[in-house]
């Protein structure tokens, strides 16, 4: 169960590096786009990059981890509200962020027990 925590983070981190972090530290359409759809001012991309980056490595990080998924999921629900807000697809899209959410809490639930003691599934 710890090790299928620690491989679903880990694909979890290197999703958000690649596809998210990377495109906007490096001013790539890929984030500029989705950001202008929102709404969201470009000047914001550096900063939006850097709190994913942050949030991911707080994640990453076994005493930390909480932390980064709790930052996430706050992160996670303002692109959310984003998303909604402009109409985009409700799949693929506005509910992403749900996906990738459920995604990183199973993940720190599977790799630590006191996440497990917490929120007991049995």
């Amino acid at each position: 169960m710890i090790i299928a925590g620690w491989i679903l983070s880990a694909l979890l981190v290197l999703f958000i590096l690649g596809a998210s972090v990377t495109p906007k530290l490096m001013g790539m359409n890929a984030a500029i786009e989705p950001l202008t759809v929102v709404g969201w001012p470009i000047k914001y991309m550096v900063l939006i990059g850097c709190i994913e980056l942050a949030c991911m490595v707080l994640f990453a990080i076994p005493r930390t981890a909480l932390l980064g998924a709790i930052l996430m999921t706050g992160l996670l629900g303002g692109a959310l509200a984003a998303n909604l807000r402009v109409d985009n697809p409700l799949y693929s899209h506005t509910l992403f962020s749900v996906y990738f959410g459920i995604a990183m809490w199973a993940a720190l639930w599977l790799r630590d027990p006191r996440i497990r003691e917490l929120f007991p599934l049995s």
